[in-house]
């Protein structure tokens, strides 16, 4: 039988992802949003590069943490607390970050925002776990936040520079602000409380999600994926405008090339999972990862930074990652339907822990001015990943 508190979610998909949508994409808008001010970042707060560069690990390191929190109690207390009160947490952050120019408060402001995303983001999944888990509109709106969250590196690095450009960086952080109470004050009439009446309120057994292969599997594709992303929008500026000699809002361009090519890429996404299936999706998928990585090696060997050695082979990396993501979180989740929010919160925060610790430690190991982190990242992860595809394969 249904569970009343699922049927009282009367929207249709349009209305549901009118309602859903903003959550999840402001936890990406608030870091691809600030790239393009990224390396004059440091003039500003009067502090170094390597300071600068905690504000975007950091700020991912804990919005996968948080998720490790607001799961479980998202399991106990419900989505709708835990989604308007990170929202909350996410405006005040928001609007204190673009009032104080003082580098440790700056980087702490940016944690506490992303504790606001973190909370905001696991309760939207959770209640698409509750609410569509059984229905087959739950592959429309997975695709759909896909598709969508592609839009954000294309369009939020360019709203950035002309922001930026027009009333200097603290309107960036404004907008955020705004957005986040809009988006707030929207879902307050709107969102019912979607937790089963029959979840657990204690003794989620993680160990039991942990313990499997395919979670873990599934999830280091994710973490290989969107780390690449990473990786690439935390280099980007610096190879771009540092190397290159790009301009903000050339860069802000050329970096949307690679998020356009997600766009289309997910257009077919539907197609090709039908024909491949989870499995032969996420090898395709890391498969465009090594081969990308050889195309950035072979430009930084022969010839200096460009949009054609930086950018392109990024596109063959882009098209990989949504091939992955596209089947990893299905992949990773579908044996825990029950435990909706803390299987959600682990598969993020894993993949985030990951992509923040492993993406640093490349940017800072391998000249974060050059190409050579993201070929190193992309190359060991999808590695890894394949590794185990296979190692499942056998069991």
């Amino acid at each position: 039988m249904s569970d009343p508190r699922t049927l009282s979610w009367n929207h249709s998909v349009p209305a549901a992802l009118w309602l859903m949508a903003p959550f999840d994409l402001l936890a990406s808008l608030a870091m691809d949003i600030y790239l393009p001010v990224v390396p004059a970042m440091s003039g500003v707060l009067g502090t170094s590069a390597s300071v600068v560069q905690l504000t975007l690990s950091l700020y991912l390191a804990v919005l996968g943490a948080g998720q490790l929190v607001f799961g479980p109690i998202s399991d106990r207390v419900g989505r709708r607390r835990v989604l308007l009160g990170g929202a909350c947490v996410f405006a005040l952050a928001s609007f204190l970050l673009a009032s104080t120019s003082d580098a440790a408060m700056f980087v702490g402001l940016r944690l506490l925002q992303a504790v606001g995303a973190s909370a905001a983001l696991v309760a939207t999944f959770a209640t698409v776990r509750d609410v569509y888990a059984e229905r087959p509109e739950g592959t429309v709106i997975y695709g759909l936040f896909s598709a969508m969250l592609a839009f954000v590196p294309a369009l939020g690095p360019v709203a950035g520079a002309l922001l930026a450009k027009h009333f200097g960086w603290r309107a960036l952080f404004v907008t955020l602000g705004v957005l986040a109470t809009a988006a707030m004050l929207h879902a307050l009439p709107r969102w019912p409380e979607t937790r089963p009446a029959g979840a657990p309120a204690r003794g989620v057994p993680v160990q039991r999600i942990l313990r499997s292969a395919a979670f873990w599997t599934y999830t280091l594709g994710f973490s290989a994926a969107m780390g690449s992303f990473f990786v690439f929008f935390s280099t980007a500026p610096r190879v771009l405008i540092g190397r290159a000699g790009f301009s903000e809002v050339g860069f802000s361009l050329a970096f949307a090339t690679a998020a356009l090519v997600m766009v289309l890429t997910a257009r077919f996404a539907k197609h090709f999972v039908a024909r491949w299936g989870l499995e032969g999706s996420l090898i395709r998928g890391m498969l465009l990862l090594l081969t990308g990585a050889v195309g950035l090696a072979a430009g930084q060997w022969l010839t200096s930074a460009s949009f054609g050695t930086f950018v392109v082979p990024m596109w063959v990396i882009a098209a990989g990652i949504v091939c992955a993501v596209s089947v990893t979180a299905n992949g990773a989740l579908e044996s825990f339907g029950a435990m909706a929010g803390t299987a959600v919160a682990l598969y993020f925060c894993i993949q985030s822990l990951i992509v923040s610790s492993l993406g640093t430690l490349m940017i800072v190991l391998l000249d974060g001015d050059t190409a050579w982190p993201l070929v190193g990242y992309a190359s060991l992860m999808a590695s890894v990943t394949l590794g185990c595809l296979a190692f499942l394969r056998r069991r």
